[in-house]
Parts: C-alpha cells; structure tokens; sequence
C-alpha cells in the first residue's frame, strides 16, 4: 500500500517509521529544509521537502494512488478513496467530515479514552471513531452491578444500531452469539451508533454509571 505522510513532527516520524516496518511503501513530507535533513537521516528516500497543502506537490508526489494524507485536495482534486486526518481539537470532527475525511483521529481523544479505560466499570470507552459513517468502535467493562449480568445476550434485546464484535473474559476471546452469558468484568467490544451506544450503556452499566 502506498501511503502518503504529510508533516515531519514526532508523530509523522513515528508513524512512518511504523508502516514502513509494516511492508508498506511511505512517503512523508516535510516543508521545512533543515527538519528533512534529519529525517533523510533516519529514514533516507521515504522522506521529500514539500507542502502537503500543496495541489502541485501532492500531484508530483503520485497522491492519486495515495491512501493516508491530511487535507482535502486529496479527496477534491485527486479522488483519493479514503482519507485519514489528525485533529487536535476534537471540536472540528465535524468540519472534517464535511471537507470529506473518512476518518479522524484524534490525540487528546485518545488521551480522553486512556483516562476513561483507567475508570472502572464506569464508561463506554469510545475505541476508534468513524466520522462519515456515524460509528463508534467502543469498549464497556461489565460492572458487579450490572442490571444484566449473568443474562444472555439474546435477553437484552439490543437494538439493530448495537453490532457486538468480541468479549474477553480473561484470557479469553469470545465471539459473542445470542446464548452468550454476560458476566461481571467481561470486556464487551462493540460497533454502534450514538443510539446504540446509549442501549448499550442502559444494558449493561446500572442507571447511576
């Protein structure tokens, strides 16, 4: 897969360094001189000068077989299928969807979501968010308390919006059916809407959580 990074700050490095590792083909860009230098040091022909925000570059640079860019000249100009943009405020979700990225991923929701996991019993923690589609990719710990613990899935009568996709129990990996018991400290992975996660929560977590 050929994978197009624009911005040579630590986590352009890291994550370009980690797809590499991957076996894919990557290409970071990076406008200011000096910064490329260093990064042609550690990573060699991966890494060119350029503006990422650039149509011209973008075009010079084969972004119309590009999977993973940041701005929207790539969706617009170049009809890439899929795009992948770091937001650090999580507040303009919405200005990304609607300047067409696929997906967003952002650093001070995943440190949110840290916290949140550390909290427990307590929250659906959100996993990954897909923006355009409506989704979240969440996790929620069954509580002691749980108004339904030790009852099947099949019991619950969660809606079409609640896709369940795993529960760890231990060292266990489950793939949950509708005889499936629900039991305290179960980890329950699961794709929903926003109503579906509020169905979710109602199932498994007591009305105070």
């Amino acid at each position: 897969m050929y994978i197009l990074i624009g911005g040579g700050g630590q986590v352009g490095l890291y994550l370009t360094k980690g797809l590499i590792e991957q076996g894919h083909e990557v290409l970071l860009l990076e406008k200011e001189g000096r910064r490329v230098k260093q990064l042609q040091e550690e990573l060699g022909t991966s890494v060119v000068q350029g503006d990422a925000c650039e149509a011209r570059t973008l075009e010079n640079v084969g972004c119309e077989r590009a999977n993973l860019v940041i701005c929207q000249l790539a969706k617009a100009r170049f009809k890439v299928p899929r795009t992948i943009a770091r937001v650090n405020n999580p507040r303009y979700d919405d200005l990304f969807v609607q300047l067409g990225i696929d997906v967003t991923v952002s650093p001070t929701r995943t440190i949110l979501h840290m916290i949140e996991a550390e909290i427990p019993h307590r929250a659906v923690v959100p996993l990954m968010t897909l923006t355009r589609a409506g989704l979240q990719f969440v996790e929620v710990t069954v509580p002691d308390d749980s108004p339904n613990a030790y009852k099947a899935l099949r019991s619950l009568d969660l809606p079409p919006t609640v896709n369940l996709a795993l529960i760890v129990r231990g060292d266990e990996n489950i793939t949950p059916t509708g005889e499936t018991e629900i039991v305290p400290d179960d980890r329950v992975f699961a794709l929903v809407t926003d109503e579906g996660e509020a169905a979710l929560r109602a199932a498994l977590l007591p009305e105070t959580a």
